[in-house]
């Protein structure tokens, strides 16, 4: 459920906001849940009711799934026709303008073929570029002081890109910025250079070949178009209405943008939320956002809740005391707090399995009392594979519907998509991608539903001749054999195989429309493993997506070279290239149904339920960056000397003020209670004791002293 109310339930102050004067720019602030979203999507309705014409309407969001609410009220039967709002976030705007005034920027910007249309490229074509151009540097010493998966360096080298463009620096001063700021051993000097010459090269090679990443669209929008009076004014003649929501998470560009783009508006409803700002790996600049409030002519902040209790919200400010230095700390106002926290006894959750025991019993019983389960989050610093399995084999046992997302978790990863590449080898020989047995069993019992592993290796070694990559059939196979794997598996197994020995006779489709067809021709199919299987369909529909962009951005390339594109996909994925955000994915949810994320990715979904599950308080991952060799957001912005070092009394502050913003947009988003999981040793088997289960402690301990 999104935080946002129906226009009944409106507060007078909210209707007032919603109904302002057609010529009103507002600046509106306040905590998650007081209702700010509520009146961005009741203005625009409004605005669309006053006459305004929907394609003079802009509502900016920082990143797509936070527009949501609106594109439910936009869609709603009884919303007022009136033309399409435009919804974007700044690097969709940017593409559109880049793509209407290529013919006239394209020269201009340094493109090798400015008579040519432009290449967009996804993170994952990104990275597949950045690979290819880097892979022969490593082989020569490149980046040979650091350990880390290629992956991850290809992606933090064109996050330094992204950052340079957000942030608005040019990209040739990444390294000197970063080496400045490193006070550690001087041998890191070189793994900046090393990331500063690839960054150049890559950029290099884009204006070579029409293409377009994502910092490329930025620097291009805004070093050429913004300042050309005919982009200029054809986004100032064209929206006269504007409409951004959580300003605190977006870019500092952004801010420059709408700096100057505020006085030639009709109306404008900024809406800013504060003590947030969640997205600052991302370049996330509350800070810089916080000072558009002086350019608008009216200035109001919703101090009422909608979400939170207030002893919710006590425990969440007692925390965040607890947080401060001693001398300033002060829980006087809390003494007579009755805190809704429940957690769980050390003398017995000593080890992981043990805490994750006791949380879903707690589930279990919140649902028998009448709770629905999509009113439930479990939410830790980092989801992993075997606590997401853990959780969610508990979860089922129990009979409690269940999902989960990950929105960082490379395709690879996904179980449905190891088995469809495999199928995907198996289907084209030519390729030359043979699958190991193991990968053809593991395939086997995702796709053939209720086989165990010990039938499918029985079937592996039988029915596959790894030697060749090929498959016979199940009519070949002893009978004793046959009967052992049942003629019930068997004959799903003999349609798979035929399905695919005929698709081996045609010519071969491209690889995104091989997979659409084996999942609706074979593995949704009743007794297949995809069939009425949620995750698996959205992994699929995910895969396809994936492909079909690739092929966009590299087919012909790969054609000219007379390179299976197909081929090409599947080696890009074993190398471990992240998928990109699928908006589907974040959209859809089961209808009711207990919610398991990383706490970050719950936060940027903006809803509220009314209890939340925090696993494992005691881990540094609630609060501790993740190790980033080749970047830094908190040096690469523009609040940063860049004469200055970056000390560890800096990290600290910097973990302490995350985790403050962090532990204030989860309280805020919970109505009844949050239930904490502690067990002396964490997941991996070490124990923990970090700066939220302290703070925790300290804020309870003062508290019932006092």
């Amino acid at each position: 459920m999104q935080m946002v109310t129906t226009s009944f339930s409106l507060t007078p102050e909210q209707l007032d906001l919603s109904r302002a004067p057609l010529d009103a720019i507002i600046f509106l602030e306040g905590h998650a849940g007081t209702g700010k979203t509520t009146v961005g999507v009741e203005r625009i309705l409004h605005l669309l009711e006053s006459g305004i014409p929907g394609n003079e309407i802009l509502l900016l969001v920082p990143q797509r799934t936070l527009a949501t609410p609106y594109y439910e009220a936009l869609r709603s039967p009884s919303t007022t026709a009136g033309g399409a709002v435009t919804v974007v976030t700044i690097g969709g705007l940017a593409k559109r303008m880049v793509e209407l005034f290529w013919p006239i920027v394209s020269a201009e910007a340094g493109f090798a073929y400015p008579n040519q249309p432009p290449t967009f490229l996804t993170l994952e074509t990104a990275q597949y570029y950045m690979a290819h151009l880097v892979r022969p540097l490593l082989d020569q010493g490149f980046f040979e002081s650091i350990t880390i998966e290629r992956n991850r360096l290809y992606s933090q080298i064109i996050d330094n890109l992204n950052k340079a463009a957000v942030v608005g620096f040019p990209h040739t001063e990444i390294s000197q910025k970063l080496k400045n700021a490193w006070a550690g051993e001087p041998g890191q000097a070189h793994v900046y250079e090393d990331a500063q010459h690839c960054a150049d090269l890559f950029r290099t090679f884009c204006l070579e070949h029409n293409l377009l990443d994502f910092s490329l669209q930025l620097e291009i929008f805004f070093n050429y178009l913004w300042p050309a009076s005919i982009c200029h004014d054809h986004l100032l003649g064209t929206y006269r209405h504007m409409i951004v929501d959580n300003l605190e998470e977006d870019v500092p560009v952004t801010f420059d943008l709408l700096r100057s783009w505020i006085p030639a508006l009709e109306s404008g409803l900024f809406i800013y939320d504060l003590e947030a700002g969640y997205r600052r790996f991302m370049g996330a600049d509350p800070q810089t956002a916080y000072n558009l409030k002086e350019r608008c002519n009216q200035q109001i902040t919703l101090l009422e809740s909608f979400s939170a209790s207030e002893e919710i919200l006590d425990f969440g400010y007692a925390i965040t005391q607890a947080l401060l230095p001693e001398e300033e700390r002060s829980f006087e106002q809390f003494a007579n707090s009755q805190f809704p926290i429940h957690h769980s006894p050390l003398d017995t959750t000593r080890y992981y399995p043990q805490m994750l025991d006791w949380i879903v019993d707690k589930i279990a019983k919140l649902i028998d009392a009448g709770v629905p389960p999509g009113e439930i989050v479990v939410l830790s610093s980092y989801l992993s594979d075997a606590l997401r399995f853990s959780l969610t084999e508990r979860l089922e046992e129990m009979g409690i519907p269940a999902y989960s997302h990950r929105p960082s978790r490379s395709l690879r990863e996904e179980p449905a998509t190891q088995a469809l590449l495999t199928l995907a080898a198996l289907a084209h020989p030519q390729w030359g991608l043979i699958p190991s047995k193991f990968d053809l069993a593991y395939a086997f019992i995702q796709t053939i539903a209720n086989l165990d592993l010990v039938r499918a290796q029985l079937l592996t070694e039988i029915v596959y001749k790894e030697r060749e990559g090929s498959l016979s059939s199940f009519d070949q196979i002893n009978p004793e054999i046959q009967e052992r794997i049942t003629f019930r598996l068997g004959n799903l197994y003999e349609n798979l195989y035929a399905w695919l020995s005929a698709y081996t006779q045609e010519t071969p489709d491209e690889l995104d429309h091989f997979f659409s067809r084996l999942f609706g021709e074979v593995l949704s199919q009743p007794g297949f493993g995809f069939h009425a299987e949620y995750d698996a369909g959205e992994v699929t529909a995910n895969l396809i997506e994936s492909v079909r962009k690739f092929r966009w951005a590299v087919g012909d390339s790969l054609d000219a070279q007379g390179i299976p594109m197909g081929q090409e996909y599947m080696r890009m994925v074993e190398d471990g290239v992240i998928a990109a955000q699928y908006i589907f994915s974040w959209q859809t949810q089961l209808e009711d149904a207990v919610f398991l994320a990383p706490a970050y990715t719950f936060l940027m979904r903006n809803r509220a339920v009314e209890y939340q599950f925090w696993l494992d308080i005691g881990s540094r991952g609630w609060y501790e960056r993740i190790r980033q060799p080749l970047t830094h957001p908190y040096v690469l912005s523009r609040h940063w000397d860049m004469h200055r070092p970056w000390t560890d009394s800096d990290e600290y502050d910097a973990s302490r003020d995350s985790l403050y913003r962090l532990v204030l947009g989860l309280i805020r988003r919970c109505r009844s209670g949050i239930y904490l999981g502690l067990s002396e040793l964490g997941e991996q088997g070490y124990e923990h004791k970090g700066l939220l289960l302290k703070a925790i402690d300290r804020a309870l301990r003062s508290v019932d002293s006092g």
